[in-house]
């Protein structure tokens, strides 16, 4: 588990610092997320399994209202797709989580490509986007509360989440997943709690600034992903 949270942790901090060896495509049509993947000579890619799938997909909105994290299954050697319905007149960005075996990969911000939503485009101060800074949330009845330590770029954060009482299923491999994303829709981090008994993660962070991120945990087959927005500040 700990090498796979370090792995996932240089996604984050080398994110264009250097060259990517994998080029990805996604359009929309019908429903139907299409994700192309291929190296830089054109050639397809063997993905390692992480957290019991070959690739996690982490679509959200650049008002950050809506986030969704799926699992496309392989089409052909080049090609996943999943369906998922997005609404009209808003832009929508998506990270691609994979593993690929012996290249280097950076995660990074893909815009979905779609005529229909590609006619209009919100920018941030546009959607005056306001972030709650409320630490504790309720979603079906199951209510979870987050606390941190200082929130300082360049060091290790650990984030708490208190589920009062209740005990989450183990879900893909872990007790929980968090997802964190900055308000400008570009940084993208993806962490696992540090033991397989309590729920709390670490994170980094290379940029100061709003965040929004989602723990997620499954309770009786039901997956709830439950937001928080956080402000990083400078050393």
């Amino acid at each position: 588990m700990e090498q796979h949270q370090h792995h996932e942790m240089q996604h984050h901090m080398h994110m264009g610092a250097a060259e990517n060896d994998i080029i990805t495509t996604i359009t929309y049509q019908d429903s139907i997320l299409n994700i192309h993947l291929e190296d830089r000579e054109g050639s397809p890619l063997e993905l390692l399994q992480t957290h019991e799938k070959y690739m996690h997909l982490i679509v959200v909105s650049d008002d950050l209202q809506e986030f969704y994290h799926l699992h496309p299954e392989q089409i052909d050697l080049y090609t996943y797709e999943v369906t998922l319905p997005l609404r009209d007149l808003t832009s929508y960005k998506a990270f691609v989580d994979i593993n690929p075996k012996g290249k280097h990969y950076l995660i990074e911000a893909n815009a979905i490509e779609d005529n229909i939503l590609n006619h209009t485009h919100f920018c941030h101060n546009e959607m005056n986007l306001i972030p709650n800074k409320e630490k504790i949330k309720e979603i079906s009845g199951k209510i979870v509360e987050m606390t941190h330590g200082p929130l300082k770029i360049g060091e290790d954060v650990t984030l708490h989440f208190d589920l009062k009482g209740e005990k989450p299923e183990p879900y893909l491999g872990a007790l929980g997943h968090v997802v964190i994303i900055d308000d400008e829709v570009k940084q993208f981090i993806h962490v696992h709690p540090n033991s397989d008994h309590e729920t709390v993660f670490v994170a980094q962070f290379i940029d100061s600034g709003f965040y929004k991120l989602w723990v997620e945990f499954k309770f009786a087959e039901q997956i709830i992903a439950f937001p928080f927005w956080i402000e990083v500040k400078e050393k």
